[in-house]
């Protein structure tokens, strides 16, 4: 907002952060926000509400996202017991984050023809992987990776096993051209020059799949004035495993028709707002007085401490590899670190500018994002694109082509209530099939075979050049468009 407002040349907030949503139990009506300088509690109301705060990486404790990423957005809308959270176990580990410092190494240098060695500088991954190799899928990368480092086959430093990403192989002209991001990376972080050495890396935590259910709108189902966009929202681009590059095209895509569906909802009769402001009032008091509480408690927990906890059973017990029983200690454990952060007590009970404060607040809502993660994933049994589990190898289509949703039923509560949302293979343009590599071990739903020969029936009286007719056959979408968006989609080489 304070980017806006600057290149705009108006005078906007800055150091807010949104602490709470305010609405009546069915019509989101504004939000909560506290200045982290001053500590001061203002409401804002307004017509639509918009989340657009990322993911929530930092419940792990290696991740590429930047530290910011503790996802309260998706806190703040779950704590309103009335808005989902869809499918959060659905976490994806980028293969390639800088070791330890978990920095991301973008695809790119796979892509580009680099090479993934172990500690005794073998390429390891076309001895499981023979078809792809390096360029396999991230969550199919990160558990080989894995497995290789546990069969004892990482580089030792002090700060722990590894394994190499070589560019080398590149040259200094295309590291110094193409992959410049990653070279001034390797110089600041690491005081390496990638043409010439090795570079030290393992999976770490990168996006999450899961976030505020919304519809095509981005608008959530649940709680009318509410939005959300971008990493932040569960809108089903991504399903359980974000290809590279699709979180560019969400951002693109979700920036534009989200916000255009803002503006139209804003506009219509179904946005007007007409509240009681005592209502945003009530929700400033609850907010600064449960700020209150924690910086006057004496209490004898760390709030520092308390996240290092959660972050090291997160990536301990529902990181890459997923096992019944270490899911089931997670969620034992979590309820624990949730009832020890009612008892977190402050060194500094200082209203404005208080880091301490602010990690105490956080912990409390971190940790229910990481129950949802948790308890999402141990109820879940099957694996299925980022999530992947040793007890449950197979993808479980008959049983589990459905989505998850999560809310929260009370302050109290250390648990969330999951329920579950059924897809209909039937409406679907591509039906689930092989992912087009590995082992074809996948128990199928018989709808998936039923909606192949009825797009084959749809498809065979079709021109193939005619994209925009085959689309309109397979999955009719022009409708759900603003009326200026709804022409056909070009490509290079199309006439104009």
């Amino acid at each position: 907002m304070k980017t806006w407002a600057c290149a705009e040349n108006r005078p906007g907030p800055s150091r807010w952060v949104a602490i709470a949503l305010g609405h009546d139990g069915e019509r989101c009506c504004g939000a909560i926000a506290r200045n982290l300088m001053t500590g001061e509690i203002v409401a804002y109301a307004s017509k639509a509400t918009c989340i657009a705060s990322g993911g929530f990486g930092r419940i792990y404790r290696v991740s590429t996202n930047a530290v910011i990423n503790e996802g309260m957005g998706a806190a703040i809308a779950l704590e309103t017991g009335i808005a989902t959270l869809g499918n959060m176990e659905a976490v994806q580990f980028h293969p390639t984050g800088v070791f330890p410092a978990g920095i991301l190494m973008t695809e790119g240098c796979r892509g580009d023809g680099g090479l993934l060695l172990d500690g005794a500088e073998h390429r390891f991954m076309p001895d499981y992987e023979p078809e792809k190799a390096e360029l396999a899928s991230r969550d199919v990368v990160s558990r080989r990776m894995e497995e290789h480092i546990a069969a004892g086959h990482g580089a030792r430093t002090r700060f722990g096993e590894h394994l190499w990403l070589d560019i080398r192989l590149l040259g200094a002209k295309h590291i110094d051209t193409r992959l410049r991001e990653v070279k001034e990376i390797c110089q600041y972080f690491l005081g390496i020059d990638p043409a010439q050495e090795l570079i030290p890396v393992r999976p770490a935590q990168h996006y999450s799949m899961g976030g505020i259910r919304t519809d095509y709108r981005g608008h959530s189902p649940q709680l009318r004035g509410l939005f959300s966009a971008g990493e932040s929202a569960c809108w089903d681009m991504h399903g359980f495993n974000r290809l590279g590059g699709n979180s560019v095209a969400e951002t693109v895509v979700a920036g534009m028709l989200v916000g255009e569906s803002i503006a139209d909802f804003s506009d219509s009769p179904e946005g007007s707002l007409s509240i009681d402001t005592g209502l945003l009032v009530e929700f400033g008091k609850s907010e600064r007085q449960r700020l209150e509480d924690i910086a006057g408690r004496r209490g004898h927990e760390n709030a520092f401490e308390l996240t290092k906890l959660m972050q090291e059973t997160m990536t301990a017990n529902v990181g890459i590899f997923r096992h019944g029983e270490r899911l089931e200690e997670a969620v034992a454990t979590l309820q624990t670190l949730q009832r020890r952060a009612r008892d977190i007590g402050l060194r500094s009970s200082a209203p404005g500018a208080n880091p301490e404060l602010v990690a105490a607040y956080r912990v409390q809502r971190m940790l229910k994002l990481a129950q949802c993660v948790a308890y999402g994933a141990l109820r879940r049994t099957e694996s299925r694109g980022a999530h992947y589990r040793d007890d449950y190898p197979r993808r479980d289509d008959l049983q589990w082509m459905k989505r998850t949703l999560a809310s929260w039923p009370g302050d109290e509560a250390d648990l969330p209530v999951l329920d579950y949302e059924e897809l209909d293979i039937m409406r679907m343009e591509i039906p689930p099939g092989w992912r087009g590599y590995g082992a074809r071990d996948y128990i199928e739903h018989p709808d998936s075979e039923r909606r192949r020969q009825a797009i084959d029936a749809l498809l065979q009286d079709l021109d193939e050049s005619d994209r925009a007719a085959r689309q309109e056959q397979l999955l009719p979408f022009r409708h759900l468009l603003p009326p200026h968006l709804r022409e056909d989609n070009r490509r290079l080489g199309d006439d104009a």
